[in-house]
């Protein structure tokens, strides 16, 4: 049994969990180590989202003005 068979996925199409590679690929959140993780596939990806944005925001201040602003 492959390791993807062992986690949990979770599709984005109905909403279901399963483990193993049981989804459409287009559909299909993963891999999860746990059943309960994948339910909270979502969660997880938002909060991604929140903490990548807020790098993102913080890698933009210089502390100082670009030299053709001042």
């Amino acid at each position: 049994m492959a390791s993807e068979d062992n986690k949990w996925y979770y599709n984005t199409a109905t909403g279901e969990v399963a483990q193993g590679l049981v989804f459409d690929s287009t559909h299909r959140m993963g891999p999860y180590d746990t059943e309960a993780e994948a339910r909270e596939a979502l969660e997880i990806a938002e909060k991604r989202v929140e903490e990548a944005e807020a790098y993102d925001e913080a890698g933009e201040d210089w502390g100082e003005k670009p030299s053709w602003e001042k």
